[in-house]
């Protein structure tokens, strides 16, 4: 019903009511964005471990810096866990979140902010100096009625951003972002030499990665080569804000694993990784970095629920398909969907049916994989990262956390084998 009631809303309606709650939260707290330096970083991934390296760059430097992402709000050395299950939050949060940054003297606020919130203005009254890309990919297409209203929603926080804007000169749709007025423009990348910020010398590890930038050295912990990416973008908010390519080495060597992101669980005598990664893009690029060469991959896997992007759901099952050794496809986020459903259609896209395990109950699926490997396979869990909340039918939600899902599940299958 009440999914029935929004569709019959206008939608000059919803966008009245959102702009309204947008306005009351600026005025409430006093404009707080216009006392203080704002970042936004969008783009399809990425954004969050972005938001980490930036931040750990700007602090090194002397800086006090606040930042909102999808996994915790920061001020300084304070901060608490996200437990919204919204990337970018309400309008009156993120006003909150900002006013709060004044009142602990913080130097930037650095805002994760995604398409969604955009459309619903989320990001108004809030004077963001710097804008930022990571890169754009197919994602929330049901949510905007095409890829093209996905584009736009995001050029939308460059349109306001008048100060600065860093692009990444590799990503398919540069030129889309190249396109809006700014003071400043800083690119980067990897195979456009042409960019202000490039890495060059790369070497990937299974520990991390390193590259040089202008013949300076950096050394990366972040596991998967996209996070060089990410890197690229951080190096480029540093220097724009005129910190030194050699403090931000020594920043950057300095972030160790980002809570959901590629995280480690277990290392023996086999590895247990959780990602994030529900885009298949991303996806495909973790299952490439983390199939080890002579043991197994085992892959969990499910999708989100709600009407979001279900064409992708058989794309995410086709690709564990190609990567992976044994495929546990479970539970996610169903919210108002049913959730065998999902997991069906996930599992239409994985033709070697001898792999498949089709597992409704997270916990039992999660459990499933640890019974399968074996020493020097790996199991790369996905969807959730370090979510704190399955979200089920009419806003219900249930505390969850797969890392210590892992943990349970794996001490007591070493219990039971004692």
């Amino acid at each position: 019903m009440k999914i029935l009631i929004k569709k019959l809303i206008p939608n000059w309606v919803k966008d009245f009511y959102h702009y309204s709650w947008a306005l009351a939260g600026a005025v409430y707290y006093g404009f707080p964005s216009r006392k203080i330096k704002v970042i936004g970083v969008t783009g399809t991934g990425g954004k969050s471990t972005v938001i980490a390296l930036t931040g750990k760059i700007l602090e090194e430097s002397g800086y006090k810096v606040a930042s909102s992402s999808s996994i915790v709000f920061k001020w300084g050395d304070k901060q608490e866990e996200n437990k919204y299950k919204m990337t970018m939050p309400g309008r009156l949060v993120l006003q909150k979140f900002l006013n709060r940054a004044v009142a602990e003297k913080c130097d930037y606020a650095i805002i994760e902010t995604t398409s969604e919130g955009i459309k619903q203005f989320r990001h108004k009254f809030i004077d963001f100096n710097i804008a930022v890309v990571t890169n754009l990919n197919p994602e929330h297409i049901e949510a905007h009625k095409g890829f093209e209203n996905y584009k736009k929603e995001k050029g939308k926080l460059f349109k306001i951003a008048k100060e600065i804007h860093i692009i990444n000169l590799d990503d398919n749709h540069k030129d889309f972002f190249l396109g809006f007025p700014t003071n400043r423009i800083i690119t980067y990348g990897v195979e456009n030499k042409n960019a202000d910020i490039v890495a060059e010398n790369i070497i990937v590890k299974p520990e991390g990665s390193t590259f040089t930038v202008d013949g300076v050295d950096f050394s990366l912990q972040l596991l998967c080569e996209f996070n060089i990416y990410n890197a690229l973008a951080a190096i480029a908010i540093g220097v724009s804000q005129g910190v030194s390519l050699s403090q931000c080495s020594d920043a950057i060597k300095k972030v160790g694993q980002v809570a959901g992101r590629t995280e480690r669980v277990i290392d023996n005598p086999f590895y247990v990784f959780v990602d994030y990664a529900f885009v298949p893009i991303s996806l495909e690029k973790v299952y490439q970095f983390l199939k080890p060469e002579k043991g197994k991959l085992i892959c969990v896997l499910g999708a989100c629920g709600g009407g979001r992007d279900s064409w992708k759901r058989p794309v995410l099952g086709t690709i564990a398909d190609k990567y992976g050794n044994y495929i546990i496809v479970t539970n996610e986020d169903p919210y108002d969907e049913n959730p065998q459903e999902i997991i069906d259609q996930v599992s239409s896209g994985i033709k070697d049916t001898k792999k498949l395990f089709k597992i409704f109950d997270r916990r039992e699926g999660i459990r499933k994989a640890l019974e399968l490997a074996k020493a020097g396979d790996t199991i790369i869990i996905t969807g959730k990262g370090c979510e704190p909340w399955i979200c089920w039918e009419r806003g219900r939600k249930e505390a969850w956390d797969d890392r210590a899902v892992i943990r349970e599940e794996f001490k007591r299958i070493k219990n039971k084998g004692k």
